[in-house]
């Protein structure tokens, strides 16, 4: 027979196994149901994945943390959303301190002259029931180019841990260093850089 504290144990798992299903079953999936209104994205969920070759033996990784910005969203004119996201570069992180500091450096993002980098929303497209292509401008060491990025929609809902409606979103886009300035190394290290975007939003207090 089981012991009364494995009961209890077990039990315990049970009722909290059984709430996470409860609030898995609020979560929306279909972006016509999203609440309409304004969201700050939330920099500790929020990140900017980049990839690019080097030297043609490898494939180098990095990211950017704690970017803030807001979405402004009506599911009944998702087309007319606005976006405006800032990204400080000083935050970019490749858990190697010394390529971290030439990153920052003068030959690739040039932090001290250019703190952040941005990115404003023009248009949004819609290519799927859950997708999108955002159209807007990225602006990266004082240069200002268009890109595309190919967003989808994971989920609206409570947030079970701050209880802030949220909702989530992926992207991906490519960008050319060498267009915003940043030509060191090229072709040597790669001039196509893939971006992968992870972007939780958060409902604006009213």
């Amino acid at each position: 027979m089981l012991s009364r504290k494995a009961f209890l144990v077990g039990a315990a798992a049970v009722l909290l196994s059984y709430g996470a299903v409860r609030a898995q079953d609020s979560f929306n999936r279909e972006p016509a149901k999203i609440q309409a209104g304004t969201y700050r994205l939330d920099p500790a969920h929020s990140k900017i994945t980049w990839s690019v070759s080097h030297f043609g033996f490898s494939t180098y990784v990095g990211q950017f943390a704690g970017a803030t910005g807001g979405l402004t969203i009506d599911p009944k004119t998702p087309q007319t959303a606005k976006l405006d996201v800032t990204v400080n570069t000083a935050e970019v992180g490749t858990l190697n301190q010394r390529l971290d500091d030439h990153l920052k450096s003068a030959d690739f993002l040039d932090v001290a002259n250019h703190p952040t980098a941005s990115f404003r929303a023009s248009s949004v497209k819609l290519t799927g029931p859950r997708t999108a292509d955002i159209a807007g401008d990225l602006t990266l060491r004082g240069v200002t180019r268009p890109i595309t990025i190919k967003a989808q929609f994971n989920q609206s809902g409570v947030n079970p841990v701050d209880k802030t409606y949220s909702l989530g979103f992926d992207g991906e886009a490519k960008i050319r260093r060498s267009e915003f300035g940043v030509s060191y190394a090229v072709p040597a290290i790669g001039d196509e850089v893939n971006l992968r975007i992870e972007a939780e939003f958060k409902a604006a207090q009213k």
